[in-house]
């Protein structure tokens, strides 16, 4: 096999920007980079918000709206939209500032929440994003604890449901059939410690912490449920009763 190398450049060269490359975004509240740090929102007062975005395509790009939100477990739990109209020249960088009410946010979450900042255009297409974690000053009564609240009394029904019925010998006799009955309770202690270290503001909910959590509740709970001890309900009590028995000869 004969391996044949010219210097002919690429025809189309890597470090060409594209027309529809990101805008780059920088987020700065209070002269700081949001940037891999905590940023505290307190619904008593607004926030600034100073955006520095580059734009290294070749076509002018337009946006419309400054988004605000913040997930946990793949849902959003609040979100702030702010019309703010410019246009981004190519190969070009703009700034602007605006304050964010965050209000409504004491009824719509707690704790550390990652959030991103998007710039979106008419249509609801992002242009670009920074991302950040924030420290929400909420209520435990928001949505957040709320939902935490009723993944707390979730899985204590489901626990209590399984355990009542391990105590009444009422679990499947295969061992696999009685991990997957412990299952959902795993679930539901994973969920409910994802929130927990959420609203205590030990650690935010990013799917690296969600997941491994999730899964590890879950894989625990199947495996008491697998090496529970076989449940002799009555029924099987007296087939081993009648068993022992002794035969009478012929």
């Amino acid at each position: 096999m004969t391996l044949l190398c010219t210097g002919t450049a690429p025809a189309a060269a890597q470090t060409t920007p594209s027309s529809d490359d990101p805008l780059a975004v920088v987020v700065a509240v209070a002269g700081q980079d949001i940037t891999d740090r905590t940023v505290t929102l307190d619904p008593v007062r607004a926030v600034d918000l100073d955006l520095t975005i580059t734009n290294t395509g070749s076509t002018t790009r337009s946006v419309r709206l400054v988004r605000v939100s913040g997930e946990a477990l793949a849902l959003d739990f609040f979100t702030f939209d702010t019309t703010l109209p410019f246009t981004v020249p190519p190969r070009s960088q703009v700034t602007r500032s605006f304050p964010l009410d965050v209000r409504d946010l004491d009824g719509q979450a707690i704790g550390l929440l990652p959030t991103s900042v998007e710039l979106l255009t008419e249509d609801r297409v992002a242009l670009g994003s920074a991302e950040t974690v924030v420290d929400v000053r909420g209520s435990l009564w928001s949505v957040y604890g709320a939902f935490g609240i009723a993944m707390l009394a979730l899985a204590v029904v489901l626990w209590s449901s399984t355990l009542v019925a391990l105590a009444r010998h009422r679990l499947p006799g295969n061992r696999f059939r009685r991990a997957l009955r412990f299952l959902p309770a795993g679930v539901a202690t994973g969920l409910v410690a994802v929130v927990s270290l959420s609203v205590l503001r030990l650690v935010a909910p990013e799917p690296e912490v969600e997941i491994p959590l999730v899964l590890g509740a879950a894989v625990v709970a199947m495996l008491l449920g697998f090496f529970t001890p076989h449940p002799a309900g009555p029924a099987t009590v007296r087939e081993d009763a009648t068993a022992a028995l002794p035969r009478p000869v012929p």
